[in-house]
């Protein structure tokens, strides 16, 4: 026989359980970390309908020192944990990076964030910047106009976001749209 049939892609994803997939339901907060802009986005989901709650750029300058920084991401990331209540949190995943101090310092501002959330027991998914441009604009070597403006179309937006909080809504409109329950 020459071909076999198969009912789960290269991917390892079964189609027929895409096709049934139920529509995410709930909130889920987005977190683009950086230690001096970090995005954060609420995000709505009823079924196929999806609204921003909520968005903001925690920026902190330069004078700060990077363990303050650190502390102050953690501090609003549970406290918009604890105001939205959300069912999941949407985060970047660690992307590679030629500079060896510039990855301990995603690192540490993606921990800053994710420990808030792993204290209170919310379910955090990661994802690749790839993933998320391919999700919402459809090809993953997408801008960040790009992505900001694509964003801002699908969910009604009077403007554009600003860039970091465009990426943190692009992650939780990803979680949203590719998540299976296990």
């Amino acid at each position: 026989m020459l071909f076999r049939s198969s009912t789960k892609s290269k991917l390892g994803v079964d189609p027929k359980r895409l096709l049934k997939k139920e529509p995410f339901k709930g909130k889920i907060l987005g977190v683009d970390p950086s230690l001096r802009g970090t995005g954060l986005a609420i995000l709505e989901c009823d079924g196929r309908n999806y609204k921003l709650l909520h968005s903001e750029t925690l920026k902190l300058g330069t004078k700060v020192s990077s363990i303050s920084c650190l502390g102050k991401i953690h501090e609003l990331v549970a406290h918009l944990i604890d105001l939205w209540q959300p069912r999941h949190l949407s985060c970047e995943e660690t992307i590679y990076v030629q500079n060896f101090k510039t990855a301990q310092i995603m690192g540490a501002s993606r921990g800053a964030a994710l420990s808030a959330a792993a204290i209170r027991n919310l379910p955090v998914f990661e994802y690749a910047p790839l993933r998320v441009k391919q999700a919402v604009v459809g090809f993953g070597r997408a801008s960040k106009e790009q992505m900001s403006s694509t964003l801002a179309q699908m969910l009604g937006l009077p403007q554009a976001l600003p860039f970091d909080q465009a990426d943190a809504l692009g992650l939780a409109l990803c979680h949203a749209l590719t998540w299976t329950p296990s």
